[in-house]
């Protein structure tokens, strides 16, 4: 069974921080109203102190099209080997101002922008979290392994770990 956790403003922006920049890349959720809604893998570039997520993409991708119609988003981060999940639905806003750009620059994204922070393509999305929730471990992966080999061969129940809504104050943004 799991332990529920819920958190608040700072708790949650680091724990918001905490499992997003470990897992990386998320399911990046856009045109929520149609069904099927749009869904691609992004990689995060980060979150910042009040808990903003920022990703690069390209300016004319359809997800950036999107967002002009509808700035609504759900982000699904993943990490089954490790435990860790994170569920975030928030607004988007796209900024291609220098500033952005050079805050959310990584490395990595050169592989994707061929003239670098220059690159005319290049625009930033910044993510404000209205509602998220997590699922963690306890113990850490480790700990968590031998859990469940030990639950397994004795027969008994899981400790499912810890749970719980990421409040943050939204009068930040």
């Amino acid at each position: 069974m799991s332990d529920v956790q819920n958190l608040s403003n700072n708790e949650a922006i680091l724990k918001l921080k905490e499992l997003a920049e470990e897992i990386k890349v998320c399911m990046f959720c856009t045109n929520l109203s149609s069904s099927p809604f749009s869904t691609r893998p992004m990689g995060l570039s980060e979150v910042d102190e009040e808990g903003k997520l920022w990703f690069l993409s390209a300016s004319d991708s359809n997800k950036n099209w999107e967002l002009q119609q509808d700035e609504k988003v759900q982000l699904i981060f993943s990490s089954p080997s490790g435990s860790h999940f994170l569920n975030i639905f928030g607004e988007a806003d796209i900024f291609t101002d220098e500033k952005s750009i050079e805050k959310a620059w990584t490395p990595m994204a050169k592989a994707w922008f061929k003239d670098g922070k220059d690159d005319p393509q290049l625009s930033v999305i910044r993510v404000y979290p209205l509602d998220a929730y997590y699922w963690d471990t306890k113990n850490g992966k480790m700990v968590s392994l031998i859990k469940i080999a030990a639950a397994a061969i004795t027969g008994t129940s899981m400790d499912g770990g810890v749970e719980g809504q990421l409040v943050v104050d939204k009068s930040k943004y």
